[in-house]
This record gives structure tokens, C-alpha cells and sequence, in this order.
């Protein structure tokens, strides 16, 4: 065998060596980028899941505003379901605000803005600990209601 030759055979005999490594790592990350993709995708799931939630707390409000006389009423009623509606949903949130803003006249409409800081739990690995969300509903008032009495305050 020639010096050339029997450079080439140690140097396949090297390669032969390596075979099967890259199966090898692929089977030591899979589990970790599985485990990742999870993650991601649990913390993705809490969000939307929020999102939801807030949205229908924003449409409870704004209905329950919608059916009150006043404007100091719809307001306070649109905080008031918010909160407990919130607490039902399960949502963790802090720094809860609620806005209504109504004519309260027959035929006209309420918007509600409900905005809060949701927690979204073990989302700290990834940086996301909370998220400011904002919903807003809008309800028509019903034409054929009476209007509010003379002597309540609109």
C-alpha cells in the first residue's frame, strides 16, 4: 500500500466513525424542542383564551349598561358586571378599568371599553409575565323602551 493509500483508509475509517452522530444529536434535542414548541404553545393558548374571555366580559357589560336609563347608571353597572363578570371567567387581572360611554336615549347605543393587565401565568421563561388587554362592546339601546324618568339624573 502507497503512503496516498493508506492516508485515504485511515481517513474513511475516521468518517466511519461519525456515522450516526447526527441521528444521535437529533435524538438528544427532539425531546427539548418538543418540550419548547409546548411551551410556546400553552403560553399562546393562555392568550388567546384571555382575549376571549375579555371579549365577552366587554359584551356582558355593555348589555347590562345598555338596559339602564341613565348615563350614571350605565356606567356603574357596566364597572360592576365587569368585575364580577371577570371573576367567573377566571382571568387574573390587574389594574381592571372599565369606560361606558351612552346617550342613554331609546335608539341609541352604549360602548364599553374594558381594559386590564392579564396575567398570564408561567410565561416568565419566555419574558411574557403579563399583557394589557383592551375589549370594547357596543350595544343599541332598545327603541321602544321609556325614557328615563324627569326627575332621575341623566
Amino acid at each position: 500500500m502507497t503512503g496516498a493509500a493508506s492516508a485515504r483508509t485511515a481517513r474513511s475509517r475516521w468518517w466511519a466513525g461519525d456515522r450516526g452522530s447526527v441521528t444521535a444529536e437529533a435524538v438528544l434535542l427532539t425531546p427539548v424542542l418538543v418540550l419548547l414548541l409546548v411551551f410556546i404553545a400553552v403560553v399562546v393558548h393562555r392568550g388567546v383564551d384571555a382575549r376571549l374571555r375579555l371579549d365577552d366580559v366587554a359584551h356582558q357589560a355593555a348589555r347590562a349598561a345598555s338596559q339602564q336609563r341613565t348615563t350614571t347608571a350605565a356606567t356603574a353597572a357596566a364597572r360592576d358586571t365587569a368585575t364580577s363578570a371577570l371573576a367567573r371567567a377566571g382571568i387574573v387581572c390587574h389594574d381592571v378599568s372599565t369606560s361606558a360611554t351612552t346617550t342613554a336615549s331609546p335608539g341609541g347605543t352604549v360602548v364599553v371599553v374594558v381594559r386590564c393587565t392579564v396575567d398570564l401565568g408561567q410565561a416568565l421563561l419566555l419574558g411574557v409575565a403579563s399583557r394589557t388587554m383592551q375589549a370594547t362592546a357596543t350595544e343599541v339601546i332598545d327603541t321602544y323602551r321609556s325614557p328615563a324618568h324627569p326627575r332621575e339624573p341623566r
